[in-house]
């Protein structure tokens, strides 16, 4: 994931139109490009966004419920339930890591614009075979074998060596990679049956964490827009954007020591999302 233009874009069109993301730049320094804006220390902007990809709960995904008239609808008429788990059990299926198998509705599009980002926001997308896991999972057939090569490319030993990681995308002894996208909440801009557009508003985690480390974790926020379709009998990325913000203010909490934010990311494991 490495920053730079929003706008920039990758081939492979398929029937719902052109794929988009922000790739790699292997002079920069920064981490986030997969799923940031060119700022400060972010870089690393995986696929679709990419995201991306990248723990505030939308709901977690081992807590079902009924079915109320309208999803994501209770307590104030058309108001959002910002943290009780609402609509059908969510998914329970997953293809290797990437949570997979949503309903076929507005729900599940969120659901799976939710847990896509958590996956291209992640790790993965620093080593060549869980990389293309993860794209196969979450991509459009028809526009996966561009994004790998465009990605390969990208991510090159220039440009990882630049973020503090060897060639395989591997941490320096000691040090702990750390590449985390936190979804905060997820609306659905535009439904048609067939595709799907969804806002995810994110936070993310970026750095190498350990002693000793020259590029620190941060914290960055940014919004992914995916376009989805429904294909092969699930909702997949055809295409996506990004931007900075929502930010909110910082608060007074101090900053941790690296060893504590090492531990804190080797301890406490990702969630799957669903709404």
């Amino acid at each position: 994931m490495s920053p730079g233009d929003e706008h920039d874009g990758f081939g492979g069109t398929g029937g719902t139109g052109q794929t988009r993301t922000r790739l790699p730049e292997g002079n920069s320094g920064d981490f986030h490009g997969n799923r940031r804006p060119a700022r400060g220390t972010r870089s690393l902007l995986t696929v679709v966004g990419v995201v991306v990809l990248l723990v505030g709960a939308i709901a977690l995904a081992n807590r079902g419920g009924g079915t109320p008239s309208k999803p994501g609808a209770t307590g104030a008429p058309g108001g959002p339930a910002p943290t009780a788990a609402t609509g059908v059990r969510p998914v329970t299926g997953g293809n290797g890591t990437v949570p997979t198998g949503y309903a076929h509705d507005e729900q599940g599009a969120q659901s799976a614009a939710t847990n896509y980002a958590v996956a291209l926001g992640s790790t993965d997308m620093f080593q060549d075979g869980p990389r293309e896991a993860v794209v196969r999972a979450t991509h459009a057939p028809a526009v996966v074998e561009n994004l790998l090569k465009l990605l390969d490319a990208s991510y090159s030993a220039d440009f990882m060596s630049s973020v503090g990681l060897d060639a395989n995308g591997t941490a320096p002894s000691g040090l702990t990679f750390v590449s985390r996208t936190v979804p905060i909440g997820a609306k659905v801009r535009d439904y048609k049956g067939t595709s799907a557009t969804v806002d995810v508003w994110c936070t993310g985690l970026v750095g190498l964490a350990g002693p000793g480390s020259t590029k620190p974790v941060t914290s960055t926020w940014f919004t992914l827009t995916q376009k989805l379709v429904w294909v092969g009998g699930d909702w997949r990325v055809a295409s996506s954007t990004q931007a900075e913000g929502p930010t909110p203010v910082n608060g007074d909490n101090r900053a941790s020591i690296a060893d504590e934010i090492a531990a804190a990311v080797e301890g406490y494991g990702g969630f799957t999302y669903a709404r």
